[in-house]
């Protein structure tokens, strides 16, 4: 867990019209339930340089691709993503995207250096600190990846009202303490966002 990547190693593919591609073929369920996406905070977003987006609740599929959806241009978010969706046509789609696969019955060390390798890249790096949809409990991989990694964490909290998804990003934090303290500090603020 304590080694980097290998220098000159590549972070996880990430084909620009394939990114493109998931991020619009996910607003037709959207649409089709006649549902919009209003996001808050997105000036707190730096524009460049590696960052981890933290989802502070993760209860839906549509979760990553609607912070996909409204992060700024430029910002191509990669999700580490449970190995199961890579399977088939739909695990082809995702990984060109982006996304790449953790095996989350153990820790998987080629999904940690995978990770790394993205931030390494000045890359983002969109990560569920719950570990699952529905988890209870932060876990903390995301502030060792950002420390690791010295990336800033931008928390995202998300909800579904009606026919309105909401987006409410929070201020960077930076990688900085132990991972404890950045995961209490990261907790925090996810529940600033949340009331």
């Amino acid at each position: 867990m304590s080694q980097p990547p290998a220098p000159g190693a590549a972070a996880p593919r990430l084909i620009p019209f394939m990114y493109e591609l998931v991020v619009a073929g996910t607003r037709l369920p959207l649409l089709v339930r006649g549902q919009r996406i209003v996001a808050h905070g997105l000036d707190l977003i730096p524009a460049s340089g590696r960052l981890v987006i933290a989802g502070g609740n993760h209860t839906t599929n549509m979760d990553p691709f609607i912070i996909a959806q409204v992060l700024p241009k430029g910002r191509r978010v990669q999700f580490m993503a449970k190995k199961e969706l890579f399977k088939g046509p739909i695990g082809w789609l995702i990984s060109g995207g982006g996304s790449f696969p953790v095996d989350r019955s153990k820790n998987d060390l080629g999904a940690i250096r995978g990770a790394l390798r993205v931030l390494q890249a000045e890359g983002t790096l969109g990560i569920f600190p719950e570990g699952r949809r529905g988890g209870q409990e932060l876990q903390g991989g995301t502030a060792l990846l950002a420390l690791k990694g010295k990336a800033p964490i931008v928390p995202v909290m998300l909800s579904l009202k009606g026919r309105t998804w909401t987006a409410r990003f929070g201020a960077p934090i930076a990688p900085a303490g132990s991972v404890k303290e950045l995961t209490e500090r990261l907790g925090a603020a996810f529940e600033e966002l949340g009331t």
